[in-house]
């Protein structure tokens, strides 16, 4: 069997959340699939240890500021030869675009499944298709809904993420975690409406040195390294605990979450690995409503709810080390996160 999942989304977050749902199918199906993702998921790194994912295949449609090669009507053709020559048997669609269901048929895949919305349908010749009013809910409740209809069993819709053993040991060389009190604070942010800013992050990680908590391990991508250390220089002596983790490979950033006790920052995808490899993540939604598809997620938001314009600014260093503390309290009676 050659199966494939098209998962087109392209946020770390958005493929950790379809992990159980292409489990589902892996079963279903009685082998391993090839996932057909887009190169800003990184599906590669996070999946590294996922034993139901064979193989990583990209589609380079619409990137972030520029152009991919699977764009326009020479990419288009491009993306029907690519697919043609991984001669797939069947291809199972996440998603409701109708070109890559196009695309889908004319590589010749035999058997196409997907949500059916619309104009996709066409395109697909497996049923079962989903209602045009499941595209209100969010996408892991759309996959999750069209598994439900299709008869395939999801064991539990929660993402749990494997470890590959050398991520381990590669995080063991970098950074002493002996202690066991890290702390990974994620610093990114994907918009900067999302972002919480040095100033509070600064005062949130001087409260947890005060505390004890050691290190505090800074998490972002490259891009962040100047807000790294604006928060550093803000702590001036109270600095030597904290460590940056900027643009790791994600297989090591789970490793080194799954290694801490716990992860608090603002909402991103790194957020969602973490929860994923079954740490308490304290996040911060100032901006935007929480999905709760995650035990291990605790969100913190604003007094007056979520806002784009100021919500993130209303969210204080008093109130998340509250939020942290009490949750603490409440799992573990008599410990706390000072």
């Amino acid at each position: 069997m050659n199966p494939a999942v098209l998962q087109p989304l392209p946020g770390i977050g958005d493929m950790i959340w379809h992990l159980p749902h292409i489990r589902a199918i892996a079963d279903h199906v009685g082998a391993p699939v090839t996932l057909i993702a887009k190169p800003r998921s990184a599906a590669d790194q996070l999946f590294s240890a996922e034993q139901t994912v064979r193989a990583v295949m990209w589609v380079d449609r619409n990137p972030e500021r520029g152009r991919g090669r699977h764009d326009g009507l020479l990419g288009f053709w491009r993306l029907v030869a690519e697919l043609r020559a991984r001669r797939f048997d069947a291809i199972y669609l996440l998603h409701h675009s109708r070109t890559l269901a196009c695309a889908a048929m004319l590589a010749g895949i035999p058997a196409r499944f997907g949500y059916g919305f619309h104009l996709q349908r066409p395109f697909l010749n497996r049923p079962t298709f989903l209602t045009a009013s499941v595209l209100r809910l969010h996408p892991h409740e759309q996959a999750t809904a069209w598994l439900a209809a299709s008869g395939i069993p999801l064991a539990d819709p929660e993402p749990t993420l494997p470890i590959a053993p050398q991520a381990r040991e590669a995080v063991r060389q970098r950074i002493d975690l002996t202690a066991g009190t890290a702390v990974a604070i994620g610093i990114g942010s994907s918009e900067p409406y999302k972002q919480w800013g040095a100033e509070r992050f600064a005062g949130l990680a001087r409260s947890l040195i005060e505390a004890g908590w050691s290190p505090l391990i800074l998490v972002g991508g490259p891009a962040e390294a100047d807000l790294a250390d604006d928060i550093v220089a803000r702590l001036g002596n109270d600095a030597r605990p904290v460590v940056r983790a900027l643009g790791w490979n994600l297989g090591e950033l789970a490793a080194l979450f799954a290694a801490a006790a716990f992860y608090v920052g603002n909402d991103t995808g790194v957020m969602n690995l973490a929860a994923a490899v079954g740490i308490r993540s304290y996040s911060l939604f100032g901006a935007t409503p929480p999905f709760h598809h995650s035990r291990h997620i605790v969100p913190i938001i604003p007094p007056g709810g979520v806002d784009m314009a100021n919500g993130m600014r209303r969210i204080t260093v008093e109130a998340v080390l509250a939020a942290i503390s009490a949750d603490r309290a409440q799992a573990k009676p008599g410990s706390a996160a000072g």
